[in-house]
């Protein structure tokens, strides 16, 4: 059995093209991601799409998703249309069951053309118009937040940038987990922890909020930091108690 859905705007193109995802998937080589779940680049229709296979969940996960939650890849799909402005485009996503329960599913949306990720920025002290990007990337956090947006996984991979018309666009990716809801302030700056920035960096991009918020600057960018360092102290702490390497 399958269950599928197809964005009305994609229809004639993609539905079939969705109806074959296995095998449009194994056939194509042009991964870019692998881990727990992959994801490639594929043409079709005269255009990129972004194909995000996930992985078959383990027994418990298979009943949990089949009658308690949504798979990740519905999730996807609708929090995809629910926050269109600000993420790639999607086209639709697709379940395949086996005896009732979920085996397989998939995401499918445009590919966005970026430039680099904010990760690029944050680790590189000399790179072009650091300064610039870091105090856009500010602001489109704010329009996310007014837009009662939360991505609680909102780490530098999940955050891809453009260059564009003299500025930068973004877009967020990976947003299985989200919340949407009015946020405090204190919410809102603590957001910002995922992204293990240097107190500098995370400086401008505070300031950069506050004075969209029209908040007191300094108590913004010491509760950005405080909550930065927390969970860097938390994860290093784990990554000792692992034996690996702790990063500053």
């Amino acid at each position: 059995m399958i269950k599928y859905k197809v964005n009305p705007k994609y229809k004639e193109n993609f539905t079939t093209f969705l109806k074959d995802i296995k095998t449009n998937f194994s056939q194509n080589s042009n991964s870019i991601h692998k881990a727990r779940n992959e994801i490639k680049i594929i043409h079709h229709a005269k255009q990129n799409v972004v194909v995000k296979s996930f992985k078959i969940p383990h027994l418990l996960n298979r009943l949990v998703y089949t009658f308690f939650r949504e798979s990740k890849a519905k999730k996807s799909y609708e929090y995809s249309v629910k926050i269109s402005d600000f993420v790639p485009k999607p086209i639709g996503y697709i379940e395949f069951h086996t005896n009732g329960f979920l085996e397989k599913s998939y995401f499918v949306s445009e590919h966005f053309h970026y430039d680099f990720t904010i990760r690029e920025p944050l680790l590189d002290a000399n790179f072009p118009q650091k300064d610039k990007i870091l105090k856009a990337f500010a602001q489109f956090t704010f329009e996310l937040h007014e837009n009662e947006i939360l991505h609680k996984d909102y780490s530098p991979g999940n955050i891809l940038i453009k260059k564009e018309n003299g500025g930068f666009t973004f877009k967020i990716v990976d947003i299985n987990r989200m919340e949407f809801k009015a946020l405090s302030l204190d919410e809102r700056l603590k957001n910002f922890s995922m992204l293990w920035a240097k107190d500098e960096d995370m400086k401008i991009i505070a300031k950069t909020y506050a004075q969209q918020m029209k908040a007191d600057e300094k108590y913004c960018i010491k509760k950005a930091i405080k909550a930065s360092q927390k969970l860097k102290d938390f994860k290093n702490m784990k990554k000792r108690l692992k034996g690996k390497k702790v990063v500053d």
